[in-house]
């Protein structure tokens, strides 16, 4: 039946007798005590075999007495598996650390790679100019600056402060 249709039922289709639910247990309580299902059996359904619980002892024994032996694995051959195996780590260690050993040189660096170092470590140029001296920073920055009179005079007019000029 659709939801729709349900909405309108005003009635649930079931019906009980008037005060059933009332007399419910005593009715189910009297029944019980009157029918008993066990005063119909006669034979119990479970027969053990004779002389089971004497002879029960000693069939266990014979059952875990009968277990085989567990393999045993010797331990010498063990130990040279890992002899062998910890000789084999140092010889890879020993030619990975120091056989294939290179140093960087200055040469083999790009200055796109020294550049963004630079960028994303945001070191400011007081720390790079502390750790050169007075003879290498003029030797080795040349300032390749095209700024022709027109341009300092118009950035002066714009930016700096007239008063603290003529002050210095």
């Amino acid at each position: 039946m659709k939801e729709e249709h349900l909405q309108h039922l005003k009635r649930s289709g079931f019906k009980t007798p008037e005060g059933y639910f009332g007399t419910l247990e005593t009715k189910l309580l009297e029944t019980l005590e009157t029918q008993s299902a066990l005063h119909n059996v006669t034979h119990p359904g479970f027969k053990t075999p004779e002389d089971y619980f004497s002879s029960l002892e000693d069939r266990i024994i014979g059952q875990v007495s009968e277990t085989k032996k567990p393999k045993v694995i010797a331990l010498s051959r063990q130990k040279a598996v890992l002899y062998l195996s910890s000789i084999a780590a140092a010889v890879l260690l020993f030619f990975n650390l120091s056989i294939f050993k290179t140093t960087p040189s200055f040469e083999s660096l790009e200055t796109a790679s020294v550049e963004a170092y630079l960028i994303d470590e945001n070191i400011s140029s007081y720390e790079i100019a502390a750790l050169l001296s007075d003879e290498q920073i003029n030797t080795t920055i040349d300032l390749d600056l095209d700024i022709d009179q027109a341009n300092i005079e118009t950035y002066l007019l714009e930016h700096a402060d007239i008063d603290d000029l003529l002050i210095e």
